[in-house]
């Protein structure tokens, strides 16, 4: 079954019993993400907050908090999609006639993959000029947040000299009635746009769509090359034409089943200061000037839903909209590089900042040449550690797995590999500066014997270490997990590590805050690799020269702890958290 619009997605959740209606009255303002927070945690329903504080408009969140409701949305598993692009490739090149017809489904499907113009657009029920944007509930997610953000807006531009469309999701702080911020980031299709304008000195016209079929939403995420329209991949991912109606007054072509489109125009030197704003990444990512979105007119069907989403500490929504992606994706990569067997860019680090791949090796050092093909590919360029592993670890998913790998195969003298500097994720704040950082590749695979077979001892009382140790405990074999008191002094707690017997022999001793607890998994990943830059909080045993390299020896401490200039964790209000308590019983969840 394929969603046209929001409406209808809603409208089969509710008759599922997977959304909840809230008419009781609730903030925009940090008491939705506190809600939803909580709902999510338990793999409840989509809401629909029928009551919106200060509001006359419904506002939906959580909508793609499962995996069940996000395969609702592909109609399939979402790498049903990836193998029918990549058999694009594998199956109709050559075109001969029994293969046409063998995939005869296939193409009936790839041949709705298109846009349909239409005469008449239910987003065309009002048309508000000049735009009004204060009456839309856009959230403020987090107590230190810069201002209410809309946080699930589809942002469309087109390529000022070629025409090529863009559509992609990029945070936009409300600023007032007819601005806001446009947080483009680094490695964005709709910041390329903006810099071609920019040579050009003139404005460039932007579409935003709130709503319309959810494929849409998925298709503005997903890591597709550079000149490829997203919108196409909307209407593959719903089997059918993707309805459209050409705007005079921008020139774009907008769904015609969007909830509100907003249309207006970012100037180059146009700028102003945005954010700060709690992440993806757990905690508030810089404050910074951007270009500034100038909201010529708002235009909205009748009774329509914004769609919001909330961003923070793992698991939230954008967890399994990622998980999903990356499974589409995973074929498509796979007929580009034969050698790779599987791919995962890990949800509980925030993706970008720990990727794994399992690949089989043909040649000596191959393995270099993936890891190169790896971190060449769009956004996946933005990894901050890539591991490499045999094809035959299970499961890459399991990060104990990846763990015993490196303790088996990992060399320090040829399996290291640091490069800074580099570009970086704007949203990480680890680097030197914004958009700035550094690389670490690590190369377990093609080992005839195990370098290492004998499982290191596990940890000792803390005390027998160091004081400032609060707590220890394995990841896999290859890394030892050490909570340290705050204050503790890095240099001594690092060489009370190499010193000990139980704890020497890890490869790597991972050196993290109190507020990250080692008993459970996803926050643990998050907790560390949020939190540090290869090139600044690498401590190795030794480094020595070979020739004009630098190897860096085992055991390696990794200073994964909070530092002063990092941005703060996200954390909810007290007072509202308090708020919502009051109120729960009235919710109906």
């Amino acid at each position: 079954m394929s969603f046209p619009d929001l409406p209808s997605f809603v409208q089969d959740l509710e008759a599922r019993g997977q959304l909840v209606r809230i008419r009781e009255e609730v903030d925009a303002n940090l008491e939705v993400t506190v809600i939803q927070h909580r709902v999510l945690a338990q793999q409840g329903p989509a809401l629909l907050f029928e009551n919106v504080k200060g509001c006359g408009i419904r506002l939906v969140t959580n909508l793609y908090g499962t995996p069940e409701r996000v395969e609702r949305v592909f109609g399939r598993h979402p790498g049903e999609i990836g193998e029918l692009l990549a058999g694009i490739a594998t199956e109709f090149i050559p075109p001969r006639p029994a293969k046409l017809w063998h995939a005869r489904g296939k193409i009936a499907r790839l041949l709705q993959a298109r846009l349909t113009t239409v005469r008449r657009a239910p987003v065309l029920a009002e048309v508000r000029e000049p735009a009004t944007l204060d009456r839309l509930p856009c959230l403020t997610c987090w107590p230190l947040d810069g201002g209410p953000f809309f946080t699930l807006p589809l942002v469309h531009t087109c390529h000022p000299e070629t025409g090529v469309g863009n559509l992609g999701i990029y945070r936009m702080q409300r600023y007032d009635a007819t601005s806001t911020g446009m947080h483009w980031q680094i490695e964005k299709g709709g910041g390329f746009h903006f810099q071609k304008a920019c040579e050009h000195q003139q404005p460039l016209p932007l579409s935003v769509i709130l709503g319309g079929p959810p494929a849409l939403t998925f298709a503005a995420i997903a890591p597709l090359p550079e000149g490829v329209d997203e919108r196409i991949l909307a209407a593959l991912i719903m089997g059918r034409p993707l309805e459209m109606i050409t705007r005079r007054t921008t020139g774009h072509q907008i769904p015609a089943r969007a909830e509100f489109v907003i249309e207006g125009s970012v100037t180059p030197g146009d700028n102003r200061h945005e954010g700060p704003f709690g992440d993806h990444l757990g905690h508030y990512s810089h404050s910074a000037d951007f270009p500034v979105f100038r909201a010529h007119r708002l235009l909205s069907r009748r009774n329509p839903i914004y769609p919001a989403t909330v961003v923070g500490k793992p698991p939230q929504e954008d967890f399994y909209i990622g998980c999903a992606l990356q499974e589409m994706s995973l074929p498509i990569l796979k007929v580009m590089h034969p050698g790779i067997k599987d791919l995962w860019a890990y949800p509980e680090t925030g993706f970008h900042p720990l990727a794994v791949a399992s690949i089989t090796e043909r040649y000596p050092r191959e393995a270099l040449k993936q890891a190169c093909a790896i971190l060449g590919q769009g956004q996946l360029s933005l990894t901050k550690v890539l591991i490499l592993v045999n094809g035959d670890v299970a499961n890459i998913r399991d990060f104990r797995q990846v763990s015993r790998s490196l303790w088996q195969n990992l060399d320090a003298a040829d399996g290291l590999h640091l490069l800074a500097p580099t570009a970086q994720d704007t949203l990480d704040f680890t680097g030197p500066a914004m958009n700035t950082g550094s690389r670490l590749i690590l190369l377990a695979t093609r080992r005839a014997q195990p370098l290492r077979q004998v499982t290191p001892p596990p940890p000792p009382p803390p005390a027998e270490v160091h004081p400032g140790i609060v707590r220890m405990a394995p990841f896999g074999e290859a890394f030892l997990m050490v909570q340290v008191r705050a204050g503790a002094e890095r240099d001594q707690l690092v060489a009370a590590l190499r010193r000990h017997p139980a704890t020497a022999p890890r490869l790597f001793h991972v050196l993290v805050s109190e507020d990250v607890p080692l008993d459970d998994t996803m926050l643990m990943l998050w907790g560390w690799f949020t939190r540090f830059d290869p090139l600044a909080d690498l401590h190795p045993a030794e480094r020595t020269l070979d020739g004009n390299r630098l190897i860096l020896q085992f055991p390696i401490a990794i200073d994964a702890r909070w530092k002063p200039g990092y941005r703060q964790p996200v954390a909810f209000d007290p007072a509202t958290v308090a708020a919502v308590d009051k109120k729960w019983s009235r919710l109906g969840i």
